[in-house]
């Protein structure tokens, strides 16, 4: 029974990532064989589906997802997301710190990898926090339901765009549907959840109060900071509501379609923050072109891991396992929004990683989109939903929290766990209404 091959491939895939720490690249390939080969699949054309499926899905991904990560590292060598972080503490105030966290972590979240948001911020939180007098939590939550939101929801990211690509869902419409989800599910996770912790406190090793702080004159101006970290959702935001406005074949339409090409868009903003971040700063050119290789070296295992799970979707259709799904699901009553929800926080509680999570589900929620006439953004947006739900300890970014703030398992469960499951929670609900109007 194919149902009965794809949930041992699943559970094959948790054992080989959380219990024999496999890298998840391998992982995904025997488990691809597996899928193909108990479905009566020859073990060479398996091969040949999986050879299909990394192609297609790097294809689509690998120049955004390059570009997404030269960006993200200029922006943070430069000390634009220093820039931005104490100007927006300056500006907005003691009293309403965490909504100036809260817009750091998503301007900042944006162009940079989680991981490397976390490295780069969480160090400026500390210092915000001491600065103010503010419990450490009450700070930092707020920016890391942010930084969550925007990895797990938006575009360039690397699971929000690599399941666009699979659902053949449009990059623009994902980016503007899941700010407009996102919006809540931060508020919601992080100022409102933070401040009911109690009797919780974090006491951070010293080692990690005290960040490399620039100057004013080593940092660029605020609006060159804020302008050019946000200029891939200006041009692609941009572009996605020309669309919507503007008749077929007006010339505001085309250049607006070229400008909001999401490729292009990555392009654009990247040489932008060469010259604003870089040149214009008296940075020579060698030092520039460093950080930009040094931000695609750090992304190599992710775009496999993509390609992996890339992989994985093409046998499931080749080997007709997706057919026999949604054949399977055709006549049940309950929305493909909240299975494929459902379906990514399942794998996210079982495996742990998010980016593994929501492409694992994607390919297995695949024919969900078939003739159940769900928007494929809402189905990118309701998978990324899923895949943060439930982080615990087979999660990397469970014990980078718990490291940086030096707190016990069980403090992390109540604090990181119930924020991620909130930001699941609240994203599933945002799409729910979303999918009224749209």
């Amino acid at each position: 029974m194919p149902i009965v091959i794809v949930i041992t491939g699943i559970l094959i895939l948790f054992l080989l990532i959380a219990r024999f720490k496999l890298n998840a690249f391998i992982s995904f390939i025997l488990v691809s064989l597996f899928v193909g080969v108990g479905n009566q699949m020859e073990i060479l054309q398996v091969v040949k589906s999986i050879e299909t499926g990394l192609g297609k899905t790097l294809g689509g991904l690998i120049l955004i997802l390059g570009l997404g990560a030269m960006l993200g590292k200029l922006v943070a060598d430069s000390g634009a997301a220093q820039k931005i972080t104490t100007q927006l503490v300056e500006k907005f105030g003691k009293k309403n710190v965490q909504w100036a966290v809260v817009l750091t972590g998503f301007m900042v979240g944006i162009p940079m990898f989680y991981t490397v948001g976390f490295v780069i911020l969480i160090p400026l939180v500390f210092t915000v926090a001491a600065a103010t007098g503010l419990p450490l939590i009450y700070v930092g939550l707020p920016m890391l339901a942010s930084l969550s939101v925007t990895h797990g929801y938006l575009p360039p990211h690397p699971a929000p765009t690599g399941i666009a690509v699979m659902f053949k869902a449009d990059i623009g419409k994902t980016l503007l549907y899941g700010i407009i989800v996102a919006i809540p599910a931060i508020i919601v996770a992080g100022p409102l959840f933070s401040r009911t912790i109690k009797n919780i406190k974090a006491t951070p090793l010293k080692e990690f109060l005290n960040p490399k702080v620039l100057t004013d004159d080593e940092m660029p101006s605020t609006f060159t900071s804020i302008f050019t970290a946000l200029l891939p959702v200006i041009l692609i935001g941009f572009a996605a509501i020309i669309d919507a406005v503007t008749p077929d074949g007006s010339m505001v339409k085309e250049v607006a379609s070229v400008l909001g090409n999401p490729v292009l868009a990555m392009l654009i903003s990247v040489l932008v923050a060469i010259y604003t971040l870089g040149l214009a700063r008296g940075r020579k050119m060698t030092e520039v072109m460093n950080s930009v290789a040094s931000g695609v070296t750090g992304i190599t295992m992710v775009l496999l891991i993509i390609a992996g799970a890339g992989a994985l979707k093409e046998v499931l259709i080749d080997s007709g396992v997706s057919d026999y799904i949604g054949d399977m699901l055709k006549g049940s009553a309950i929305s493909p929004l909240i299975l494929a929800w459902l379906i990514a926080t399942v794998i996210r509680v079982c495996v742990g990683s998010a980016t593994v999570a929501g492409l694992t589900a994607a390919g297995i929620a695949l024919p969900l989109l078939g003739d159940s006439g769900a928007s494929p953004e809402l189905m990118v947006l309701a998978i990324g939903s899923g895949s943060l739900m439930l982080s615990h300890v087979n999660d990397g970014g469970f014990w980078l929290y718990k490291e940086y703030f030096n707190l016990s398992v069980k403090d992390t469960l109540k604090t990181w766990t119930v924020m991620e499951t909130t930001v699941g929670v609240m994203g599933l609900l945002g799409v729910l209404v979303l999918d009224i109007f749209i």
